[in-house]
């Protein structure tokens, strides 16, 4: 039996450009896992295996390896950066025990930075620090390890100090040891000196190592009396404390290196080793029943205990299907049958593959704790549980974001419309923030999607992946409708077609609801006015109706129906009476309730230099942009905006033209606000064009 003590389950994480892939290439090379280190600007990076990732030098979807250090095994999951693939990295963290955050020592934390913390906190993940690229220009270690305090409110534990900045940088003190690391200039990773911390930086180290022991320490009472009695307690147990507080995530072990100069990450790996918790040592799984109730049970990570495995990703590749699944209880083996819990159907475990990046390695059985992944699983999708036929349970699910923005999509003629259908089948599969729908009106179909670039990857997929020929439209925006006033009303319907009629009497209350409530139905029948078998049929009458609302047929959110009282009659009443009264009441009492048009407002983060801040604050100032703040950085000008998503749409290439090539952006949903009314008549206005296209076709 192997011994879950050796298992670290990580993941890497970080704002796009900050080094995560680059990290990992080095951790690979350093592990023996590849020989040749693959660069990211070259398309060359083990982990980046998508055309598109290569092209585009970002990591889209998140790819699993196993490596081995120091006699532990490691199953390190590289995720992507940039905000449209988030997806990724909350599904990943949801299955790891923890982390290394990587943070670019010039860009400090970036906004994505934020949203990975926040996630990881969410997802209760315990963390290393690695404060990356401190060769460059503008960069410091200083500066980032004040900013994780002040913009991320965490306690960074500061474990190495930099020799040297920017060009000079070449290695870090170690300030456990009080040994320093100095690489030398061929920029292998193994070409370093341990020696004496550097005469200049005495004090600052023994400063810092202060400050550090003192943190360690508080994590046990009698290390504590014994610090403060005047006693260094052993290495050994600084390090046990360092363990305790990290795994409690009372504080953050920080690192500094430079990946792509091959300086100070066998640091970080012994910290994984050192600090990270094994699988046994994190809160277990809570289990639920199939109504997503908590049943009071846990998965705990045993290897004896009852099968328990979390679905966590769907890969479509040229061997079939691929489930990665993460292990949290008992064991399974090639040709076991197990439960799905969400469809309660039996799937059988055929071939079992340990990954490395698009490569893999057959395996005969696995168990608590590890990621594999399973080929050929019929209908798992992305947060299924996998169980144990005979003693079943459902481990807490994943809850994924809504898309904000969609494209229609018209394959070239038949055999690319079948072609089309299959292919998108898989990609829904694979990506629970992908949708894709059928307009029942104009038979078109409409992609769905976290923002332009996530579509146009998808859109790329299709045509070089899956040799689709389509046709693609403009982006829309994913608009929603609500209320704004109370409105009580009561509608009969009553209809004679000789022998039985219909009748249907309902007396009802419709009401404005918190953003985010979705729709909510209550019925104050009593003495039954409207039999309780009725009830159901008018509230899903109007959960119908509320696919397309009053104003201009977008989805109509945030609002409670009440039913209060009605009639019926003993013959001409059924169900779908009520059901039609439901969808009529809809139509003549939505209008009268202040119907209002919502807007995806979308959290926007641009950084730009100095000479440009003007420029591009008035550019957002046109497109509707509300500005938050700006902040200076070591090289541009970070502000900070809330922006329309509509008015976004190829915001690019103006902030290119504005700052010369040198601005960047990143943007993340935000929330759903009112539309304008200017707004609402050109929103009205095309949709009635579109409308008016589709009945000329």
């Amino acid at each position: 039996m192997t011994d879950l003590s050796k298992y670290r389950n990580i993941g890497i994480f970080a704002h796009v450009d900050a080094g995560k892939t680059t990290t990992t290439e080095r951790i690979l090379k350093l592990t023996g896992k590849i020989h040749k280190i693959g660069e990211v600007h070259d398309g060359a990076a083990t982990t980046d295996f998508m055309v598109q990732e290569q092209e585009r030098g970002i990591t889209i979807q998140s790819a699993a390896t196993t490596c081995f250090w120091k006699d532990h095994r490691f199953n390190i999951i590289d995720t992507p950066g940039h905000v449209d693939f988030t997806i990724e990295v909350y599904r990943s963290l949801k299955v790891l025990d923890g982390g290394i955050a990587v943070f670019c020592g010039s860009g400090g934390v970036e906004p994505q930075s934020e949203t990975n913390w926040r996630y990881a906190n969410d997802s209760r993940v315990s963390r290393i620090i690695y404060v990356n690229k401190l060769d460059r220009l503008g960069a410091d270690f200083y500066r980032v390890v004040k900013q994780i305090k002040t913009v991320l409110g965490a306690k960074p534990l500061v474990m190495t100090l930099p020799i040297g900045a920017e060009g000079d940088f070449v290695g870090v003190v170690d300030l456990l040891t009080r040994k320093s690391y100095v690489w030398d200039d061929t920029g292998l990773p193994e070409n370093y000196k341990v020696g004496d911390v550097p005469a200049s930086m005495k004090d600052e180290v023994e400063k810092w190592r202060g400050e550090m022991i003192e943190a360690a320490v508080e994590q046990d009472d009698e290390m504590m009396a014994m610090y403060l009695d005047g006693k260094e307690p052993a290495l050994e147990d600084i390090k046990r404390c360092i363990r305790k507080g990290t795994i409690a995530r009372a504080f953050f072990p920080t690192y500094g290196g430079s990946s792509f100069k091959n300086k100070g990450v066998q640091l970080v790996l012994d910290a994984v080793v050192d600090y990270l918790p094994d699988p046994t040592q994190v809160d277990p799984q809570p289990e639920i029943d199939l109504e997503g109730n908590p049943t009071g049970g846990f998965a705990i990570v045993d290897p004896n205990g009852p099968f328990r495995g979390l679905a966590f990703k769907i890969m479509d590749d040229r061997f079939g299907s691929l489930t990665f699944t993460r292990i949290y209880s008992g064991r399974v083996s090639k040709g076991d049958n197990v439960l799905n819990t969400f469809t309660g159907k039996t799937e059988r475990i055929g071939r079992m593959v340990e990954m490395h990046a698009n490569d893999r390695t057959m395996i005969e059985t696995a168990q608590a704790g590890d990621i594999i992944a399973i080929v050929g699983l019929k209908n798992v999708r992305t947060g299924h549980t996998l169980a144990d036929e005979s003693n079943p349970a459902t481990l807490e699910p994943m809850v994924f974001p809504a898309p904000v923005i969609s494209v229609s999509i018209t394959p070239k003629d038949k055999a690319n419309s079948e072609k089309l259908s299959t292919a998108l089948g898989k990609m829904v599969a694979e990506d629970p923030s992908f949708h894709v729908e059928v307009d029942q009106e104009s038979g078109e179909t409409i992609l769905k999607g976290m923002g332009e670039l996530h579509l146009d990857i998808k859109v790329d997929i299709l045509k070089r992946t899956h040799g689709v020929e389509a046709t693609v439209g403009e982006p829309r925006v994913a608009y929603r409708e609500t209320i704004t006033k109370t409105v009580e009303d009561s509608y009969l319907h009553k209809k004679q077609t000789g022998g039985s009629g219909q009748y249907a009497k309902i007396e009802y209350r419709i009401e404005p609801q918190p953003a985010g409530t979705g729709f909510v139905f209550e019925s104050e029948v009593v003495g039954g006015n409207v039999p309780k078998e009725f009830v159901p049929a008018v509230e899903k009458g109007f959960e119908v109706m509320m696919s397309k609302g009053p104003l201009v047929g977008y989805p109509l959110v945030d609002v409670k129906v009440v039913l209060t009282d009605g009639g019926f009659h003993a013959v001409d009443s059924s169900q779908l009476a009520f059901e039609v009264a439901a969808k009529a009441a809809f139509r003549q009492s939505m209008p009268k309730a202040g119907p209002e048009l919502l807007e995806p407002i979308m959290k926007v983060d641009v950084f730009v230099p100095d000479a440009n801040v003007g420029d591009v604050i008035g550019d957002l100032n046109r497109r509707r942009g509300i500005i938050s703040g700006q902040e200076p950085t070591p090289t541009n000008v970070r502000i900070r905006a809330e922006v329309p998503l509509s008015e976004m749409f190829g915001y690019i290439g103006d902030l290119r033209s504005n700052t010369q090539g040198r601005g960047q952006f990143t943007m993340e949903f935000s929330r759903y606000a009112s539309v304008p009314k200017n707004i609402l008549e050109k929103v009205k206005e095309q949709v009635k064009e579109r409308e008016a296209a589709l009945a000329k076709k």
